[in-house]
């Protein structure tokens, strides 16, 4: 077991090595999820082990964050708490990910080696509401003493209705 955790891991290797990974790797290293951060603050917690199950490489663990997303209302901090539970079956093409059993999501692994952090920001990514927004209401009430917000109706002005000439083409039996 190791506390840190590698750059670069080989998936099928670990499975083959029935390796574990346990360690924290910073929120700030991720970059993909840069832009939904109001503060990249923060660690990943991070376990996962690797096996197999018949022959189907696995990945099975557990990554837990608090991260301070953007409100897409106010643009303030909305704490997000991330608890997932990772469940991977570990292809090399389409055909064996689409035989993979229900509680498996798909892991592509094209080349021996991968980097750990684009697996970790994928899941985190998976676990990201699209518009995050507080529960409550994050706009203030507009003040009593602005209530000239509506424009005031003048009795005078009357609009014309547009479809009147029509009405008028029907009393004359011209329609």
């Amino acid at each position: 077991m190791l506390n840190r955790l590698p750059e670069i891991i080989e998936p099928l290797h670990l499975a083959d090595k029935r390796g574990e990974l346990k360690g924290q790797i910073a929120v700030s290293s991720l970059p993909r999820i840069a832009d939904l951060l109001f503060d990249d603050s923060g660690v990943v917690t991070v376990e996962l082990f690797f096996g197999r199950e018949g022959h189907l490489p696995k990945i099975e663990g557990h990554i837990q964050t608090v991260m301070q997303l953007k409100c897409q209302s106010c643009l303030q901090a909305i704490e997000w708490p991330v608890d997932n539970v990772v469940k991977l079956g570990i292809v090399k093409s389409v055909e064996q990910a689409n035989r993979l059993a229900e509680d498996y999501e798909p892991l592509l692994v094209v080349e021996e080696t991968m980097l750990l952090k684009d697996l970790i920001e994928d899941e985190l990514l998976l676990n990201l509401p699209d518009y995050p927004k507080h529960q409550h209401s994050c706009f203030v009430p507009p003040s009593d003493t602005n209530k000239t917000d509506t424009p005031a109706q003048d009795s005078t002005s009357v609009r014309e209705n547009p479809f009147s000439i029509l009405a008028t083409l029907k009393k004359t039996g011209d329609l």
